[in-house]
């Protein structure tokens, strides 16, 4: 419908555009891009007026969102200052008095569809009646910004405002440019001003709240936000949801749920909404008021496939609970492929593999080609018909059309070699495949000795009373990590696994340099603690009890841990090192290094495990080191293991799918001993210390 309107908008079909705009606010009530091009729409049509309360509610919808801020600027461009630009040229220069401001006009409105270089064409021309006038200034930063030459117009701009140091969109343009180069005090200032100028405008409310939050001030930003909040018709579901976020923040999660559940009845399909309210309900283990809250919207909606996903959340994975969803959901959308998806998960996690096989042979029939059931149908004729699974793969890769769908079928293609016993054959293809992918995955880290820089490590202070409890969880590839962190996230324990996500936390534990720079003391470990401690708040964490799953270990990080957390836990998952190296060069890991050769990897696994011997050997923090190697075959075991590793006297027993699949049984390795000798000798040594037999 979008692409349509602007279609309509460009071609000068004004009047078609408003029309499908109108149908489309129509549609989607709470859809605040719907607003926004109905206001361009309007606006086309000569209805200023009513494009600006359309742009108004566009803001009010989505308070958060700078760029409708931004389009927002460019109508206030046009609001009652057109005379005086026309009284402006008229002492200045002989020309058409009207010219001028219809550049300003039209540049305006291509700011507004994104056609940046119209606008800058129509500011060039603008430019030539007055190179000087206020608002050609303000014209270009606006372009500059959309360029994201953010210095260029932030200087553009603060001429302007000097020019007119009251001017509203003169205001509200600088008030961007100060927030694009992060001078969050400054966008402030910008922002209020406008507000204080004009207090009709109280959209720019919620713009101003989340420039407050980026100063970690949630409790200005909620004081803010209040007026719209009493305002029932400006406490929109997008407010609201704004509102408990930073109640959130501010720790105070009954009255932030409380707004969710206003927002979301309101407007049930929020995807944001959903995941805080989530959030929250998994932290106070709130089961009933979930449950209750989805079903009231899968009432509204059922058709909303994500909706369901998050009730099936709720429920214990494969249990009679999870069915009834299941059930709920198929006869809702029969044929809809995720209520497919997710029967077949159901059905595998009871252990029912012929449902299993008939659903994923099903969901080809309504979607040929989708992965999750393509895969299954795979895995099972790899695991009961190798040597066919290879042919077949193989006439797989030949008709794939481009080198990534080849690159996908490698591991599966190796995987079935493995079945067939074919090792030397499956080794070759892992090998090549990794290589290939080499460069454009992460290089390999560094690490730095095992032992202390200097000699010696920093005293173990004593351990405060009343300190948050804080765990740090590390495994290298293929050490079945992710089974470590499965059994904690089941249990509800506060696991952040973020920094393996797309927005992952900006502290020090995210960067590998961060090593370097504590061993040579450019980093010291009170502000590695002080940065990471800054990072919690963001990353929902209010009361200082963690568990942060790390992308990297190494034992320099016991400069911060010995003397500043000298309680913290450190939890490593470790499995046999020839098991985990072949798991790694078969299957990847959560951190997508690149192998340049087996070789190359066991070298880093050996250094790496090297620091956890040390750790070990030396006892130099609290530490659980737990053995993942045969995790499935007794999980009730394993999930005990890990909760004892927390200091925990039990802890809730997942299913065991939740923990994942293992491809190798323990000691596999072996089968491998001659194409990979090489690699496997580098780790024989560590693997010993470790506990491991040297066969």
């Amino acid at each position: 419908m979008q692409a349509r309107i602007f279609a309509a908008l460009r071609r000068g079909a004004n009047a078609e555009a408003l029309s499908l705009a109108r149908v489309s606010v129509a549609e989607a009530p709470h859809d605040a891009h719907a607003y926004a091009l109905l206001a361009h729409a309007e606006r086309a049509n000569g209805d200023l007026a009513a494009a600006q309360h359309a742009i108004a509610r566009a803001v009010l919808l989505a308070p958060e969102d700078a760029n409708l801020h931004f389009q927002r600027a460019g109508f206030l461009l046009n609001e009652h200052k057109l005379g005086e630009a026309q009284a402006a040229l008229a002492r200045t220069l002989d020309l058409d008095p009207n010219q001028f401001p219809a550049y300003i006009l039209q540049a305006q409105m291509a700011i507004g569809r994104g056609e940046i270089d119209e606008a800058e064409r129509l500011q060039r021309s603008a430019a030539r009646l007055s190179p000087d006038h206020v608002w050609v200034k303000t014209l270009e930063g606006m372009i500059a910004l959309r360029r994201g030459d953010g210095a260029r117009a932030q200087t553009l701009l603060i001429r302007a405002a000097e020019q007119m140091p009251d001017d509203l969109q003169v205001l509200y343009a600088l008030g961007f440019a100060h927030l694009n180069q992060r001078q969050f005090a400054f966008a402030e200032q910008a922002f209020r001003k406008v507000i204080d100028l004009s207090p009709a405008m109280q959209g720019l409310r919620g713009l101003l709240a989340d420039v407050l939050l980026q100063q970690q001030r949630p409790d200005e930003a909620l004081d803010v936000l209040q007026p719209l909040l009493d305002n029932p018709a400006t406490a929109t579901p997008a407010l609201k949801r704004m509102t408990a976020e930073l109640e959130m923040a501010m720790g105070r999660q009954e009255s932030a749920i409380k707004h969710l559940r206003e927002a979301l009845a309101e407007d049930p399909r929020d995807p944001r909404a959903w995941s805080m309210a989530t959030d929250i309900w998994r932290r106070t283990g709130d089961v009933a008021d979930a449950r209750t809250t989805l079903d009231a919207a899968l009432e509204r909606h059922p058709e909303a496939a994500r909706l369901w996903q998050l009730r099936l959340a709720f429920e214990p994975e494969g249990g009679d609970g999870a069915k009834a969803v299941v059930d709920r959901w198929l006869a809702a959308t029969p044929e809809h492929v995720l209520a497919l998806e997710a029967a077949m998960h159901l059905h595998e996690a009871r252990g029912e593999t012929e449902a299993v096989d008939a659903l994923a042979k099903r969901i080809i029939e309504v979607e040929p080609g989708r992965t999750s059931a393509e895969m299954r149908v795979l895995d099972r004729m790899i695991r009961d018909q190798p040597e066919d699974a290879i042919a077949h793969i193989e006439g797989l890769i030949a008709k794939a059309g481009d080198d990534e769908a080849k690159r996908g079928l490698m591991p599966w293609l190796g995987y079935a070699q493995d079945r067939a016993g074919r090792y030397a054959d499956a080794a070759a293809t892992w090998t090549a495949l990794n290589a290939g992918e080499a460069t454009a995955r992460w290089p390999l880290t560094s690490p730095g000795p095992a032992g202390p820089v200097g000699g010696v490590w920093p005293d173990a202070a004593t351990t405060v009373p009343g300190t948050p409890p804080v765990a740090y969880l590390w495994g290298l590839p293929g050490s079945g990590v992710e089974k470590v962190a499965a059994v904690i996230g089941h249990a509800g324990y506060p696991l952040r696994a973020d920094r393996f996500a797309p927005n992952p936390p900006q502290d020090p534990l995210q960067n590998p340099d961060t090593i370097a720079a504590l061993n040579d003391g450019r980093l010291t470990p009170e502000r590695l603690l002080a940065e990471w401690h800054a990072a919690l708040p963001a990353r929902g964490i209010r009361d200082g009890i963690v568990i942060d799953w790390l992308p990297f270990w190494d034992n320099a990080l016991l400069k911060m841990l010995r003397p500043l957390q000298p309680g913290a836990i450190v939890m490593i998952a470790l499995r046999d090192p020839r098991d985990m190296l072949l798991e790694w060069l078969a299957f990847g890991s959560t951190m997508p290094y690149g192998i340049a050769s087996p070789t190359d990897a066991a070298l880093w696994m050996a250094r790496h495990l090297q620091h956890v011997a040390a750790l070990r050997r030396d006892n130099l923090q609290p530490h659980k080191i737990v053995a993942t190697d045969h995790a499935l075959t007794n999980v009730e075991a394993f999930a005990a293991e890990v909760g004892g590793g927390l200091g925990l006297e039990e802890i809730q027993v997942p299913p065991a799918t939740a923990l994942g699949f293992q491809r190798f049984p323990f000691g596999h390795w072996r089968e491998y001993a001659k194409p990979l000798a090489e690699p496997f000798a580098l780790l024989s040594q560590v693997a010993q210390t470790l506990g491991y037999p040297e066969r």
